[in-house]
């Protein structure tokens, strides 16, 4: 095998860095997670993941960990509503969904970030894991990488996979392509105990998750396992908004006055989100990789997940991306189908990219869709839905 007797570093402990460093063990392989919480409790922000085959679910099936996410995943939570701006109901699956079924390729199950990361966690070998290290910066050393963290330690690997998402510090080492904005910016609230603080619109997800589209702008919100409510208010505002617009994200007055001059028509419905939620906002502007970039391969560094392909999140693809990522560079580089570390590396780049950019570009496309002035209509007609 290529990594017989190689020490991986892979920098990152998000789904795709964790589902590698299981992935690699199986076969024997030395491996370490670097990761910036200080430890496995460390909160993680986000909405839920939905698991699709032929990807998320199928490196986790490859990882010998399906039953394990079985025993955690949400059942139900990936229910929808389709709405306008009014509230009004135009598409519901509630009544018509199937039953959980994992052998059906359009199910597409929910589990919440926290314990997704813990089943994972749970599969790694003791001593795997090293918290609290903060990447700052590496250099080359003998056939490898020297890496240096905030908390003052080094450490030396044969090999480097960058795990650490969008803003990835180890790209840098690799290629100076950098990724564009994509003209939407989402804006992250988060309402803890959402059945008593956000009643109303409690009562309106009933379990699942909920899309309201209305003059080129979107809400897009679902419950987690806790009975936090996440929501998103979706548009398109110029790359500085957040920084230019000068709200200050910790005054819920101040962002339920943005609300409605921006969301100007919409339903006062939507106002119980804003009165309620927790502070700060995040604002979120979204980018996206080129969808035609290259770079040149190394034999002892390669990217996956977000710092490889970050892209939209109107496909649902971003974490399922990551984690066919983790199982195709696991694959490529212990199945003894190429000689050295670079041209192992190579195919699974060169593919990875190609995935990637198709991924992307469906994303791209989506978030079109869903911010045009025939949004409604447009979204009820990918889902089976009708628009009077």
């Amino acid at each position: 095998m290529l990594l017989n007797s190689k020490q991986v570093a892979i920098v990152g402990g998000g789904p795709g860095g964790l589902i590698l460093a299981r992935l690699l063990q199986l076969k024997g392989a030395n491996v370490k997670v670097y990761e910036r919480d200080v430890n496995k409790d460390a909160r993680l922000i986000g909405s839920p993941l939905d698991m699709h085959e032929g990807s998320g679910l199928t490196a986790l099936r490859t990882a010998n960990l399906l039953e394990a996410f079985k025993k955690n995943f949400r059942p139900g939570a990936d229910r929808k509503l389709i709405v306008d701006e009014q509230a009004k109901i135009f598409f519901s699956d509630h009544d018509t969904k199937p039953a959980e079924d994992f052998d059906n390729p359009h199910f597409h199950p929910e589990i919440d970030r926290g314990p997704l990361r813990a089943l994972l966690l749970e599969s790694l070998q003791p001593g795997t894991m090293v918290w609290d290290s903060h990447f700052m910066s590496m250099e080359a050393r003998e056939e490898g990488w020297l890496l240096h963290f905030k908390n003052g330690s080094s450490v030396y690997a044969d090999v480097v996979i960058a795990a650490d998402g969008a803003n990835s510090k180890i790209r840098p080492y690799l290629t100076s392509i950098k990724a564009f904005y994509s003209g939407v910016t989402m804006l992250e609230g988060n309402i803890p105990d959402a059945s008593n603080a956000a009643p109303h619109i409690y009562s309106l997800l009933n379990g699942g998750k909920l899309m309201a589209y209305g003059h080129e702008h979107n809400l897009l919100m679902g419950l987690k396992g806790n009975g936090d409510l996440t929501f998103y208010a979706s548009f398109k505002p110029a790359a500085n908004w957040a920084t230019d617009s000068g709200i200050n994200f910790s005054d819920k007055t101040q962002l339920l006055a943005w609300f409605k001059n921006e969301y100007a028509g919409w339903s006062n419905i939507w106002y119980e989100l804003f009165e309620n939620a927790a502070t700060p906002f995040i604002p979120r502007p979204i980018y996206c990789m080129p969808l035609d970039q290259s770079w040149t391969t190394l034999s002892n560094l390669t990217l996956l997940g977000d710092a490889a392909h970050v892209m939209p999140p109107f496909a649902g693809e971003g974490a399922n991306m990551a984690m066919l990522d983790a199982l195709e560079l696991s694959e490529y580089l212990t199945s003894g189908q190429y000689g050295t570390m670079q041209e192992a590396i190579s195919a699974y780049e060169t593919n990875m990219r190609k995935r990637a950019a198709a991924a992307a570009k469906q994303s791209l496309d989506n978030g079109e869709r869903m911010h045009s002035k025939n949004a409604l209509h447009n979204m009820l007609s990918i889902f089976g839905g009708h628009h009077n």
